[in-house]
Order: structure tokens, then C-alpha cells, then sequence
């Protein structure tokens, strides 16, 4: 039997969201990896993909769906 390991992370702490919601925390990082993504042009990134394992880790998964469907249809609020 092969013994797998896993190292689990999350995302840093941030000093603009101190309190334990983080749902602020979430949305930022979702914005932020979207950015990186446009600046660069390149979802793969290594500077983007650090934005994205954060968010995914920070963010439930019914809100990202939702946030995808909004941007492909054009109508997510967010500044990306």
C-alpha cells in the first residue's frame, strides 16, 4: 500500500479582512485572480494560480459556480 501525503494550505492572512467572516476575504481574491488572469492573459500563471488556490480555498463552491456564470454571461458586478 503506497502512503499518500497531502499539504494542505489556505491563503495568508490579510490585515483588510481581520475578523473571522471572510467572505470580503473570498470575493477579493476571486477579483484579484481574475485580474491576473486579464493582465497577463494566461490562466496558468504561476502568479494567478496562487489567487486561485486562495479563493478556492477561502470561497464556498455554489458561489464561485454562480460568479462564473455571471461573468460568462456578461452581468457579474465585480471590477475585473
Amino acid at each position: 500500500m503506497v502512503k499518500v501525503e497531502y499539504e494542505l494550505k489556505t491563503a495568508p492572512p490579510d490585515p483588510r479582512f481581520p475578523t473571522t467572516n471572510q467572505t470580503r476575504h473570498c470575493y477579493a481574491r476571486y477579483i484579484e485572480f481574475h485580474r491576473c488572469v486579464k493582465a497577463r492573459e494566461d490562466d496558468e500563471a504561476p502568479e494567478c494560480q496562487k489567487f486561485k488556490n486562495w479563493y478556492t480555498s477561502l470561497c464556498p463552491v455554489d458561489w464561485v459556480e454562480k460568479w462564473d456564470e455571471q461573468r460568462e454571461e456578461g452581468t457579474f458586478a465585480g471590477p475585473i
